[in-house]
């Protein structure tokens, strides 16, 4: 029991790879249409296709061909309402702003750590920020935007947890950039998920426009790391802004939507919904895996172990698949035995995402 607890100790001193565990939360898995609607034969019999009306229902878009099936249209128009799709998120602006020093920490042993704000669909954003000494490369130094998996907001701490994680890259010689997502220690706003509102993922393409403005960075050498949660909502910026080079994703939440919505175990084991094949293909719309063609070449590179037991190994497995399917390309690592936070395998995985980012920035 002593031993345990030294290690405990040592690892809350260290900052190093104990990092909280995430938790499913609500998940844009709501269906738009319900049995009546996506099955003929418990439908009125002399129903007309519905047709596009200005209610804004996805009951009211849902258009038929001659056959009675859904149509594509139809889908794509629930999928571009939904605020947290490609198609709404492309919609927007993400200006981000100047970065704010709040406080200087004590520097890392070849760079410097500050805390600074920045500005978020009109909120005021906190972050961790590291920025190699030293005079900078031409051009700039590279920068990666870090984005954290879940962690109950009230207990996140922006000094705390991935400490060794930016410390891996900023002593490589990178800015390093990590966001607390609104309503995340004293950042404004209220925290809402990663998966279900777009809040999280706006703050994240806000923390790249705001590292980009940074006059010791090179904006055209620009990649995200995202774990577990993270992942999710790097996967979406990098679809949103293609100024984002490159990704490595740990124990990254994703699968495809439809996949999550029936293959992801939530907490105290309720089971998830069986889906029709309508209902299916709207969720496979609204998932960023939909889109993957349109990252152009740009690469992601995943890390997972096999022992995962809060993100299943098998969705890093879905996205790798997705994206090959599409013509994208991936790496994929496979850590037999380890698990969320791949602290088995710390320093490899860590060493292999360095040498990604440097072959790709």
């Amino acid at each position: 029991m002593r031993a345990l607890l030294r290690l405990a100790a040592l690892l809350a001193v260290a900052g190093g790879g104990y990092l909280a565990v995430t938790q499913p939360q609500d998940l844009p898995f709501t269906v738009p249409w319900g049995p009546a609607a996506t099955d003929p034969a418990r439908a009125p019999a002399a129903a007309a296709p519905a047709q596009p009306s200005d209610s804004g229902s996805d009951a009211a878009t849902m258009l038929s061909d001659p056959f009675g099936q859904v149509t594509d249209a139809a889908i794509r128009a629930a999928v571009a309402r939904q605020p947290i799709s490609i198609p709404a998120l492309r919609a927007r602006s993400y200006p981000g702003s100047a970065l704010t020093v709040v406080r200087t920490l004590n520097a890392g042993p070849n760079y410097t750590r500050q805390v600074v704000s920045y500005q978020s669909d009109g909120l005021k954003i906190y972050a961790l920020l590291t920025v190699p000494r030293g005079t900078p490369p031409k051009g700039g130094w590279p920068a990666i935007v870090f984005n954290h998996g879940y962690i109950p907001p009230a207990e996140y701490r922006t000094t705390e947890r991935y400490v060794a994680y930016q410390d891996a890259f900023a002593r490589a010689g990178y800015v390093t950039l990590k966001s607390d997502y609104r309503g995340h220690g004293s950042s404004e706003g209220a925290a809402l998920g990663g998966y279900d509102d777009p809040g999280y993922t706006i703050d994240v393409l806000n923390a790249a426009a705001s590292v980009k403005k940074d006059p010791r960075v090179n904006a055209k050498r620009l990649g995200m790391w995202g774990h577990s949660m993270g992942g999710q909502l790097t996967l979406r910026a990098m679809l949103v802004d293609p100024d984002i080079r490159a990704a490595s994703v740990w124990a990254g939440v994703v699968a495809s939507y439809d996949v999550l919505a029936t293959e992801w175990r939530v907490p105290g084991g309720e089971a998830r919904p069986a889906l029709d094949s309508v209902n299916r293909r709207y969720l496979r719309a609204l998932s960023p895996n939909a889109s993957l063609r349109d990252l152009r070449g740009r690469p992601i590179q995943q890390h997972h172990g096999t022992a995962d037991e809060d993100v299943p190994y098998a969705f890093q497995k879905d996205l790798a698949d997705d994206l090959r399917a599409a013509g994208q390309p991936t790496q994929a690592y496979r850590y037999p035995g380890d698990n969320h936070n791949l602290s088995r395998n710390l320093n490899l995985a860590l060493a292999r995402s360095v040498q990604f980012f440097k072959a790709t920035l």
